[in-house]
């Protein structure tokens, strides 16, 4: 997994339609072998191999992730902060340390994060909390069901959107 020479995160990166096509695969099967996904997308392997490599080296695929069911534990915290800014920082710094954090994005808001983690026990919940509380009140959601999981982005959302759909 090459994370290295990523473009500004924000600059969308031009994809023609074979690279949606090698990103819509990948995404329902991030397992599939390159003459497999060469075929589908009609391509040689060496070709296709060469297209996932550049879709690498712009930031497009981040990388290659078993998916794996958090349903049980699967808690969201949404984490209100006041104070100075420097105790925004010691938090992004420290948040990256705990193992129980799946994600963690800083949002706009009446909010300043919100964390996606995964814990074992009501009593482990009870302790991630404590450590949240450290740095400002917090709000809980667990996942009961997940009408929606990964969705697969597509040319078509990108079309929809820029056609104003």
């Amino acid at each position: 997994m090459s994370t290295t020479h990523y473009r500004h995160r924000y600059e969308p990166a031009e994809l023609d339609r074979i690279s949606w096509k090698i990103v819509e695969e990948l995404q329902h099967n991030a397992r599939i072998s390159w003459t497999e996904l060469g075929r589908r997308v009609g391509l040689t392997t060496p070709a296709v191999t060469e297209r996932v490599h550049r879709l690498e080296k712009l930031g497009v695929i981040r990388g290659f992730h078993a998916d794996i069911s958090l349903e049980r534990l699967l808690i969201f915290v949404r984490l209100s902060m006041s104070g100075p800014e420097s105790l925004v920082r010691t938090f992004q710094q420290q948040v990256k340390t705990w193992d129980e954090v799946m994600e963690c994005h800083r949002v706009t808001g009446s909010d300043s994060f919100i964390v996606k983690a995964s814990v074992v026990s009501m009593e482990h919940l009870e302790r991630f909390l404590d450590k949240l509380g450290h740095y400002g009140s917090t709000a809980t959601a667990t996942v009961l069901s997940s009408p929606v999981l990964q969705r697969t982005i597509s040319e078509k959302v990108v079309d929809q959107f820029h056609s104003g759909k």
